[in-house]
């Protein structure tokens, strides 16, 4: 299958099991957070040497499929392959962990395969550290933003593009946190 298809059949997937959904405090549709990550991981593969678009950008537009939806591991090898199904699974945080343990266990599989399944983490993490939902308050911001601190520690080297991106987001959040200042 070539790129083009394989990226619109991506695309369609996630926008298919993301039917429905809104961003978090917006009337936005989820797709675009997915359409988010991908245009990060895009850049970032123009940005970094040896860099396999194509397996990340699948990534990134599948990357809360298993999470998010009910498409199940094995859906996602049929149609993508094991490696796909393999990068999906790893950034999938498991509901029957406690919260505390959820992000430890993502972020030990992540690290177990290629980096561009880091690169996808960052990547969502960048996205996401936009303004937080009105609804949350300042406790939750504060951990939010020493998750992605953790995140970049633990994820960082594996891409130096998003490794910056991903530290000025984080600064950027930073007023979120320290004034409680909201959207």
């Amino acid at each position: 299958m070539n790129s083009q298809k394989i990226f619109k059949e991506a695309l369609l997937t996630a926008a298919v099991k993301h039917h429905g959904q809104k961003l978090p405090g917006t009337k936005l549709p989820y797709i675009v957070h997915i359409a988010n990550v991908a245009l990060e991981v895009m850049v970032a593969g123009n940005q970094t040497p040896g860099f396999k678009i194509e397996f990340a950008l699948t990534l990134a537009l599948l990357h809360d499929t298993i999470e998010d939806t009910g498409t199940v591991y094995l859906e996602v090898k049929e149609k993508f392959g094991k490696k796909v199904a393999d990068g999906v699974l790893a950034l999938t945080k498991f509901s029957n962990l406690q919260k505390a343990e959820q992000i430890e266990d993502c972020l030990r599989r992540i690290k177990q395969l290629d980096t561009e399944v880091w690169a996808v983490k960052m990547a969502d993490r960048i996205t996401n550290l936009e303004a937080p939902p009105l609804k949350w308050h300042k406790q939750k911001r504060k951990q939010y933003l020493e998750l992605s601190e953790r995140i970049l520690v633990e994820l960082g080297e594996a891409n130096p593009y998003l490794a910056k991106r991903l530290d000025e987001a984080i600064q950027n959040y930073k007023i979120y946190v320290e004034t409680g200042k909201k959207a």
